[in-house]
């Protein structure tokens, strides 16, 4: 009833779940280790298994994407964006575009109740922990590169469960909506499986 439940809310146009992640004080190595995942500005050139596989994974998730991001040069550029943030972070490309569209319903500048911003829904607290403070967590690989460095944070954290990862992310943990309200919107509408097969936060692909 719960998966049913969230299907529901999922299908309702315009929805977002913005995420409330919660300030924790992280170990000094933890600390140090995020702050340079994040500051790394290395040029987002994804690596593809294949150039065909590229080509196809752009142009299917691009058609799905197409009716909420109209701008075709801005959609490729966010799914590249996507692919490369995800990949870098271990993260199933596609599990991320299943959050992002729980999270903002992929609005770039939306803002939460609480103050989280962008694609993602990254708390700007974050910024002062692991940053710059010159960041700015609306432009795109920035809120996604924390946003993706986030969530790898939490699935370590949980030693993969990615439900508990999830429910950390939302500020949710122990509750069952939001981490199945993401996965409803991976398996349902990123899916991708040409070329690859699924993923497994705990065991990586396989």
């Amino acid at each position: 009833m719960r998966l049913i439940s969230a299907l529901i809310l999922l299908a309702c146009a315009g929805l977002a779940q913005a995420g409330t992640q919660q300030y924790e004080p992280l170990a000094v190595s933890v600390q140090a280790a995020l702050q340079a995942s994040v500051s790394d500005r290395a040029a987002p050139e994804p690596e593809f298994p294949s150039r065909a596989e590229g080509i196809a994974w752009t142009n299917e998730m691009s058609r799905r994407l197409e009716k909420r991001m109209p701008d075709r040069s801005a959609r490729l550029e966010f799914l590249r964006t996507v692919y490369y943030e995800a990949k870098r972070a271990g993260l199933d490309p596609q599990l991320v575009l299943g959050l992002i569209q729980v999270e903002s319903g992929f609005k770039k500048y939306a803002v939460s109740r609480a103050g989280a911003r962008g694609y993602m829904q990254v708390m700007p607290f974050w910024v002062k922990l692991i940053g710059q403070k010159d960041n700015n967590l609306f432009h795109l690989r920035t809120n996604l590169r924390y946003g993706c460095t986030i969530l790898r944070h939490y699935l370590d954290m949980e030693k993969g469960d990615l439900f508990r990862a999830l429910g950390r992310y939302n500020g949710s943990l122990g509750q069952a909506e939001y981490p199945n309200m993401v996965r409803a919107a991976w398996e349902r509408q990123w899916d991708w499986r040409q070329g690859t097969v699924r993923y497994s936060a705990s065991q990586g692909y396989h």
